[in-house]
C-alpha cells in the first residue's frame, strides 16, 4: 500500500497555505508537525476530497499495483479512508451508539455479508471501538451531552469504524486530559501496524515515540522530513543548562531562545537553545523532539491559536 503526494499546492486569496507539498507515506504512523497556520488541515482535506489543490497529484496503489489518481478512484478511494476532521460536526441528538450506527451504514461496514452477519459484525465493531477510546460507558448519551473531551474520542471512533486503511487524524488529541492522550495514542500505536496513519498536531509528545517519520510544515513549505531522532540529533551540542540569578533571567531572554526555567532558592536554570555556548559556566543537555521544534519554529510554536 503507498500513498503519493507529488507537488501539492492551495492558495488562500494571496495567502499560500501549501507550497509543492511532496511525500511519500507507506504503513505506518507520520505526522505532520506544524504551528497553526501551518498547512496541516489543508493538506488532510485535500487528501480526503474535502478541498482542491491548485495544482499538483495524489496517486494510491496496493503492493504490486499500478498508481491510480485518488480523483479518478473516487468512491473507491474513499472507501479506504477513515477520517478525524479537526472540527467536526456531529448531530447533538444522536446518541453515541446511535451516531456509530449512522456511520456504519454510510461506510457500508460489512458489505458483502449478509444482513444478520452483517449486523453481528457492525455490532462487534462498534463495541470494541467505544471501549478503545473509553466511551462504552455512555452509549446511549446524547452528543449535545458529552464534554468536548468525549465528543473528540467520538470522532476518532467513528474514523476507525470499518477498519479503513488510510486513517487521516486532525488533532486527534485537542481537549484530553493526559491519561486520555496517552490512551488514544496506545490505540492509535496498535491499530497502525497495516495501514497508514496520517497525524496533524502541533503537540510535540503526542507522535514523538510513535511517529516512523515526522514532516516539520512552515508556511505550507517542508522544513524537513526525518525520522524523530534524526531530527534531535540536528541540534545535539545547541541545548544548553544556562545558570544564572533572577536578575540575569531578563537579559538572557533578549538574547538566547529560553524554552524553559527552573529555580531553586536563589538559583536559576535556563534551558536554552543557541548554536553557541551562551556563557561560560553553560553545560550541553541532550536534546529533545520539542527542542528541534522550537529550534525550527522560534515564537511561532508558541503563537496563540487562531
Amino acid at each position: 500500500m503507498n500513498l503519493t503526494i507529488s507537488g501539492i499546492s492551495k492558495s488562500y486569496g494571496s495567502t499560500k497555505a501549501l507550497q509543492n507539498f511532496t511525500a511519500e507515506f507507506e504503513p505506518g504512523i507520520y505526522a505532520l508537525l506544524g504551528p497553526n497556520g501551518s498547512g496541516k488541515s489543508t493538506l488532510m482535506n485535500i487528501i480526503t476530497d474535502n478541498l482542491k489543490a491548485d495544482k499538483g497529484e495524489i496517486t494510491y496503489s496496493e503492493k504490486g499495483g499500478t498508481p491510480e489518481n485518488v480523483l479518478k478512484m473516487g468512491v473507491r478511494f474513499r472507501e479506504k479512508l477513515g477520517f478525524m476532521p479537526q472540527y467536526p460536526g456531529m448531530y447533538p441528538n444522536f446518541s453515541v451508539e446511535r451516531f456509530m450506527w449512522y456511520m456504519a451504514a454510510l461506510k457500508d461496514v460489512g458489505h458483502g455479508l449478509g444482513r444478520r452477519e452483517r449486523k453481528k459484525v457492525t455490532r462487534e465493531q462498534i463495541a470494541s471501538i467505544l471501549a478503545a477510546v473509553e466511551l462504552d460507558d455512555v452509549p446511549r448519551r446524547r452528543i449535545g451531552a458529552l464534554s468536548g473531551g468525549m465528543k473528540q474520542r467520538l470522532c476518532l471512533a467513528q474514523a476507525v469504524l470499518g477498519d479503513p486503511g488510510i486513517l487521516i487524524l486532525d488533532e486527534p488529541t485537542a481537549g484530553l486530559d493526559p491519561k486520555q492522550r496517552i490512551a488514544i495514542r496506545n490505540y492509535i500505536s496498535r491499530i497502525a501496524f497495516n495501514k497508514i496513519v496520517v497525524i496533524a498536531t502541533h503537540v510535540v509528545s503526542d507522535i514523538e515515540y510513535i511517529a516512523r517519520d515526522i514532516i516539520m510544515l512552515k508556511k505550507g513549505v517542508i522544513v524537513d522530513n526525518a525520522p524523530p531522532d534524526e531530527l534531535v540529533a540536528k541540534i545535539g551540542g545547541k541545548v544548553w543548562n544556562v545558570p544564572c540569578t533572577e536578575s540575569e533571567v531578563g537579559e538572557m531572554h533578549q538574547k538566547y531562545r529560553v524554552t524553559n526555567i527552573v529555580k531553586s532558592d536563589s538559583v536559576v536554570a535556563l534551558r536554552v537553545l543557541s548554536d553557541e555556548k551562551p556563557t561560560p559556566s553553560s553545560v550541553t543537555v541532550a536534546p529533545t523532539l520539542e527542542d528541534y521544534y522550537l529550534y525550527i519554529f522560534g515564537e511561532e510554536a508558541s503563537a496563540p491559536m487562531c
